[in-house]
């Protein structure tokens, strides 16, 4: 699956939002990130070029730190950062409520927001920005790269 094939399967409804979210990550995140299909979903990696290792569990995939994806009932932003770094999780969670006056719908990496409801386009410009390439490959290594 392509990008353009993804966002081509996107609703017409919510495709405006998930556009605008796509657009915000990519003037936010940090330069070495690239976008490509990842899961079957829109993803920002670390490519090979950049950490030839790749991923631990498939390492002929290139090393996943965010992704996007418009589900049927909600369009969720997966972050990895804040999966793995409490002082980065801690603050979104904190800073949620400053953004939006919805109730904070989260996983562990996953940021759910309802159809219908307006996205923090802000905030999650700001979370893109917080982690660079290389902050996102040494704490992959302190925290899941087999010793």
């Amino acid at each position: 699956m392509s990008i353009d094939s993804y966002i081509a399967g996107i609703p017409e409804a919510h495709r405006p939002d998930f556009l605008r979210l796509m657009e915000v990550i990519q003037q936010h995140i940090p330069e070495g990130f690239h976008e490509t299909e990842s899961y079957n979903m829109i993803g920002y990696v670390v490519p090979h070029a950049i950490y030839p290792d790749g991923y631990h569990c498939t390492p002929k995939l290139p090393l996943p730190f965010l992704n996007i994806a418009c589900k049927k009932n909600f369009i969720a932003v997966y972050h990895m950062g804040i999966y793995s770094d409490e002082e980065l999780l801690n603050w979104f969670v904190a800073e949620f409520p400053k953004h939006s006056s919805k109730k904070l719908d989260m996983g562990k990496s996953c940021i759910r927001f309802k159809h219908g409801h307006p996205i923090p386009y802000e905030l999650i410009g700001q979370l893109a920005q917080k982690m660079s390439v290389q902050d996102w490959i040494d704490l992959y290594e302190k925290m899941y790269k087999p010793k």
